[in-house]
């Protein structure tokens, strides 16, 4: 019988959300709900995109921020990431452990990458509470529709 309860991020003390109707996968893992993982998204302010550099797999650590089902990253004009993220499909990945309890859970999104050009979605941008860690301006915004999310979570 599917478990009811509640979770909380290791990030954000007191952010909890319900469990409800858990399905398990061939491991044992809880599949959680595309809710689930969108709140868990919603949740984090750093994650991993990968996408493809000179055709080759790539990965890189980004802070950004959720805008309904859309992940907004805000990086350098120039940068690698800007360049390589260019209506191209990319993948998303989030994820909180506790290697005491081996216990946490892991969320991914794939979708297309759009760099923002419209001046007035710029603006709009620019105020969700998102700030580049890397040096530089940071005023080129990339948005990934999570056409497709997933999640485990792994507990006791």
């Amino acid at each position: 019988m599917p478990d009811e309860g509640t979770f909380a991020s290791a990030r954000l003390p007191g952010h909890r959300a319900k469990l409800t109707g858990m399905n398990v996968d061939s491991a044992g893992l809880d599949v959680l709900s595309r809710q689930e993982c969108l709140d868990l998204l919603s949740s984090a302010t750093i994650g991993r995109i990968v996408f493809t550099d000179h055709a080759l797999p790539a990965v890189q650590p980004v802070t950004f921020c959720l805008d309904g089902e859309n992940i907004v990253i805000r990086t350098g004009t120039g940068s690698k990431l800007a360049a390589a993220t260019r209506h191209t499909v990319v993948a998303f990945e989030i994820d909180d452990f506790d290697l005491l309890t081996r216990t946490g859970w892991s969320v991914t999104a794939v979708g297309r990458a759009n760099a923002v050009s419209d001046p007035g979605q710029i603006s709009r941008l620019a105020r969700l509470p998102l700030t580049a860690w890397a040096p530089g301006e940071g005023n080129h915004f990339i948005v990934v529709r999570a056409e497709q999310v997933s999640g485990r979570r792994l507990r006791r």
